[in-house]
C-alpha cells in the first residue's frame, strides 16, 4: 500500500476490466496516460509479457468497493422557511479540488481550480446572507418566543 491506499481496478472508468484506470488511481495519474503506456509497452518492449501481466491484474486486482467511491457526509444548509436541511437529498455536493502540478497528473488547471474555489465561496457568502436574514428577521423572532412557551 502507498500512502493507506489499496490497489483496486476500478470499473466505474474501465475500457476492459479497469486495470489502467485502477493504476492511474492509485498513482495520481491521468487514465489515458496509463493507457498510452501499456499499450506502448505492449508493441514496443515487450508484448507477451505485458499481455499476461495484464490478464493477470485483472484476477488479482479486487473491484473497487462502493463504499469507498466518494462516501463523505453532506453538510447542512438553511432553507428558508424549512429550516437546516440536507443538501444531498436535493442536489449533489461539489468534488473537492485537486490541482495539476503536472501535465499528466489527475486534478485541474491552477485557473480552473481558483475558479472553482471561488464559485464556492460566493455560495458559501449567499447561504451566510440567507441565515442571518433570516435570524434577523421577526419570523425567527415569534418562532424563538413561541419556542420559549
Amino acid at each position: 500500500m502507498r500512502n493507506g491506499k489499496q490497489l483496486y481496478r476500478n470499473s466505474d472508468t474501465a475500457k476492459i476490466a479497469g486495470v489502467c484506470s485502477g493504476i492511474a488511481e492509485y498513482f495520481g495519474l491521468e487514465t489515458w496516460l496509463v493507457r498510452i503506456l501499456v499499450v506502448t509497452g505492449f508493441f514496443l518492449l515487450a508484448g507477451p509479457f505485458i499481455f499476461v501481466a495484464y490478464i493477470a491484474a485483472w484476477f488479482i486486482l479486487d473491484k473497487k468497493p462502493k463504499h469507498l467511491e466518494g462516501s463523505k457526509a453532506a453538510p447542512q444548509e438553511f432553507s428558508k422557511g424549512k429550516g437546516w436541511v440536507n443538501p444531498a437529498s436535493s442536489q449533489t455536493r461539489d468534488s473537492k479540488v485537486e490541482v495539476k502540478t503536472k501535465v499528466w497528473q489527475a486534478g485541474e488547471p491552477p485557473r480552473q481550480a481558483f475558479h472553482d474555489i471561488k464559485k464556492r465561496f460566493e455560495k458559501t457568502e449567499v447561504r451566510l446572507r440567507k441565515i442571518e436574514t433570516y435570524v434577523t428577521s421577526k419570523e425567527y423572532q415569534l418562532n424563538r418566543e413561541i419556542s420559549r412557551l
